[in-house]
């Protein structure tokens, strides 16, 4: 199975992500881990109001197939990483990952591995906004 990279501005609602889980699941799977980045309501000591995701499509989904061929060569997982972009309000997902592994140890490392690695090398770009102003940020 080919692994599922997309960038969106569609919501990652508990639809989505369990559209995503049934996408890798079949009868050699024997693991699924579930990495959902969720936004929060604070950063380093500051009230986040809401962040604002900003990316090169093109790129950045290229560098989540890059990542995804990685995963797969060192774990022989399956893995399906979706991240959205545009304005998003305290509590929304942000990005979801799902590692499918024939064991769980390694579903586990998979996902961590890829959300991990998406932070430090995919071309997106979030903005903070808290109360006490606005910044763009790593990770």
């Amino acid at each position: 199975m080919a692994a599922v990279v997309r960038i969106t501005r569609d919501p990652l609602n508990d639809s989505v992500v369990s559209a995503l889980e049934s996408s890798l699941t079949h009868p050699g799977i024997g693991g699924i881990v579930t990495f959902k980045g969720v936004v929060r309501d604070n950063s380093h000591g500051k009230r986040v109001r809401y962040l604002e995701y900003d990316a090169y499509p093109e790129m950045a989904e290229s560098e989540m197939a890059r990542i995804a061929k990685d995963v797969a060569e060192r774990w022989g997982a399956e893995i399906a990483m979706v991240h959205r972009i545009g304005r998003m309000e305290i509590g929304e997902c942000s990005v979801v990952i799902v590692a499918a592994c024939p064991h769980r140890a390694e579903a586990f490392e998979a996902c961590r591995y890829a959300i991990d690695t998406l932070k430090t090398t995919v071309p997106i770009w979030k903005k903070e906004v808290a109360e006490s102003g606005e910044e763009w940020v790593e990770g």
